[in-house]
């Protein structure tokens, strides 16, 4: 008999413990990191906001997120790596709190704060924590990660104001330059020029925005045997016979932010993602194709932000010194007053090709965490009417994206060629000074 109530006792308390064992809490994703992306894009667009801009806003929400990681010891600290980033330290009183569910909502906070029409992000973080808790996350939990998020972000707020953004304000207000050659506003809605001052915003990674200036641009002239009018001439001829692949592809990467369309006497704006959003919606694809873990993730999104924002910062350096002509203007000057680019021009010069820079500083680092033969389905712009694209790596994409504003009559090749050349010295920078490790030796 004593066995026996041995036995029972026994199988009481392993009944007991499994009874109270805690249930566990549901995983996050790439796809969560994706959804706060696309919620910030959907801002941007509402707010049209200009893609250097956007790259900023991206690059701080992510490293909000990516912060509670270091934290936590699940990703590495990027004090001393970063310009003048601080050292994050945690006091002892904030525990409790779900480390992937406190780093969402950290990108949330910051992205509230930081954008325009930041209450649409706060809508959707409130929307976000009642499917947290519907989901089964106990109330202290989410009031603690939510805690735990809002002190990050506050951290990473002020390494934010100090990037000497909200200086440019201040500045006088950007007056074209009335000479041959030079960068005018365009037909049809003669926008100002878009952030001439960002070359003063502190960089990530790079040592200052001009420390990669490229090789001088083909010179503007008027003379038929130029370089320059032979350079024009190759825009102006490709718009004569357009194939539909080129169109396509021109239309694939557009991604202007605020198009303009003159309909008689209705004025119509278009909005789109920025040239960022859709580099990190690849992001996104790969993260999930690759099924990385949700810190790892998250660490791609933050490095590839951040390599966006210092490449908008070394392209609109070189675009407000050079100051060059775009095609249309000189076109239509000394060739065909009648001519337009399948695209919109953009109110800013023309040297470099920010798509260029952008995108091949995108698939520098992309390709280091992924290889140089990682292939996919583009599917990021399905949702505004543009059908995927298959691509075999994040290089050929990088090109497609490039040759696209040739295509599209808005960049002389001269300044996609070495726009390329920048992207890559950017990307590679990143990856260097956050890793230790070149991308591709002699590349260049």
């Amino acid at each position: 008999m004593r066995i026996a109530y041995k036995i029972v006792a026994v199988l009481l308390i392993v009944f007991s413990a499994c009874r109270q064992a805690p249930k566990p809490l549901p995983s996050f994703a790439t796809e969560d990191i994706s959804q706060v992306m696309t919620q910030m894009t959907e801002v941007m667009i509402h707010d049209i906001t200009n893609p250097p801009l956007a790259a900023r806003f991206f690059s701080y929400a992510c490293l909000s997120g990516y912060e509670v990681l270091v934290e936590n010891k699940a990703a590495q600290s990027l004090h001393g790596i970063l310009n003048e980033y601080p050292e994050v330290k945690k006091p002892d009183s904030l525990k409790g709190y779900h480390v992937h569910l406190s780093a969402l909502l950290a990108m949330m906070e910051t992205a509230k704060k930081m954008q325009p029409s930041g209450k649409m992000v706060g809508e959707y973080e409130q929307r976000f924590l009642d499917s947290c808790k519907k989901a089964g996350f106990p109330e202290e939990v989410v009031k603690k990660s939510l805690a735990y998020a809002s002190w990050v972000s506050k951290k990473i707020l002020a390494y934010a104001k100090a990037d000497r953004y909200n200086r440019i304000s201040n500045y006088a207000r950007y007056t074209p330059v009335n000479k041959a050659g030079c960068w005018y506003p365009t037909a049809p809605a003669y926008l100002p020029a878009v952030e001439p001052y960002f070359n003063t915003v502190r960089p990530f990674t790079l040592d200052s925005a001009s420390q990669f200036i490229p090789a001088r641009p083909v010179a503007f002239a008027t003379d038929k045997h130029s370089e320059f009018y032979k350079l024009m001439m190759r825009n102006y001829q490709v718009t004569k016979d357009m194939s539909m692949d080129y169109r396509v592809i021109a239309a694939f990467w557009d991604c202007n932010p605020f198009a303009v369309q003159d309909d008689g006497h209705l004025i119509l704006g278009l909005k789109k993602i920025s040239p960022g959003a859709h580099w990190l919606g690849i992001t996104g694809i790969a993260c999930q194709q690759a099924k990385k873990g949700f810190a790892e993730s998250l660490e791609i999104h933050t490095m590839v932000a951040m390599g966006l924002m210092d490449a908008f910062i070394t392209c609109w350096d070189e675009k407000f010194r050079s100051n060059r002509i775009r095609p249309e203007t000189a076109i239509r000057q000394l060739v065909d007053p009648y001519w337009q680019p399948l695209l919109q021009t953009p109110p800013f010069p023309e040297y470099l090709s920010g798509h260029s820079v952008i995108s091949s500083a995108s698939a520098t680092i992309l390709s280091h965490y992924f290889g140089n033969q990682f292939a996919y389905k583009d599917s990021v712009e399905v949702s505004y009417g543009l059908p995927a694209r298959s691509f075999t790596s994040f290089r050929q994409a990088a090109e497609e994206a490039a040759i696209s504003r040739f295509y599209g009559g808005i960049h002389f090749m001269d300044a996609i060629e070495q726009g390329m050349v920048q992207g890559n010295k950017v990307g590679d920078q990143l990856v260097r000074k956050v890793t230790g490790k070149g991308q591709v030796a002699g590349r260049y």
